[in-house]
């Protein structure tokens, strides 16, 4: 299955922030989208989100941060079950013990406030929501910036284990090339709420051809962050 979206566009106080984008997705594809800060990737990634739900495709997002998605005054169980009713599926109906085992969360205890987790578990629960009705696609918005590299790598080798068990595909936003070198076979650059380049994460990273991503490869650092 092939998810398609044509003519995407964003306009904020009269400016366009998102010029007219189309993107094809293919059935477990791993894009990465990358770009400087403000150039236009987390609000390409709301409205690709809200366009397929709208044409009914189950589509999970993982924001950047746990603390954007947990009530640090609610339990953990409380924040499954609310993800469960919100899929509009029966309480406790899921199977939330393969998911955590995949994830490696199955130690957590449910009792606590997210407070009473690591930050890694934090996240790693967060990505296990997201999947509880195997999504067609899932959107990572710079899901392991609060994470230390070591964490980081950790949940991503876990996630994309799960993932491909799933046949989700995966568009990872991100600023850091290092992440998305690492982890997708798909690169998009974008600038000034366009789309200014896109080829193979090989291509771009070896062959980049627009200024944008020629300075994005140019900052060698990336080569040897782990995650």
């Amino acid at each position: 299955m092939i998810l398609s979206v044509s003519g995407l566009s964003a306009t904020r106080s009269g400016r366009t922030i998102l010029h007219p984008t189309s993107l094809d997705i293919e059935q477990c594809e791993s894009i990465g989208l990358v770009g400087v800060s403000g150039s236009g990737k987390s609000t390409f990634g709301h409205m690709l989100i809200d366009d397929l739900r709208s044409k009914g495709l189950k589509v999970a997002h993982v924001p950047q941060s746990p603390e954007e998605a947990l009530d640090p005054l609610r339990s953990m169980r409380f924040h499954w079950h609310e993800a469960e009713r919100a899929l509009g599926l029966d309480t406790g109906s899921t199977d939330k013990k393969t998911l955590f085992t995949a994830l490696k969360i199955e130690d957590g205890d449910l009792r606590k406030r997210p407070w009473g987790w690591s930050r890694g578990m934090q996240q790693r629960f967060v990505i296990a929501m997201a999947l509880i009705s195997s999504p067609d696609l899932i959107v990572l918005d710079e899901p392991t910036s609060a994470l230390d590299p070591v964490t980081a790598a950790a949940t991503m080798d876990l996630l994309e284990q799960h993932r491909e068990d799933l046949n989700t595909a995966m568009i990872l936003i991100t600023h850091d090339l290092g992440l998305a070198a690492r982890r997708v076979s798909k690169l998009m650059v974008m600038h000034d709420g366009r789309i200014v380049e896109q080829a193979s994460t090989e291509d771009i990273l070896e062959r980049p051809k627009t200024d944008v991503a020629k300075y994005l490869v140019a900052h060698r650092s990336w080569a040897v962050v782990p995650c």
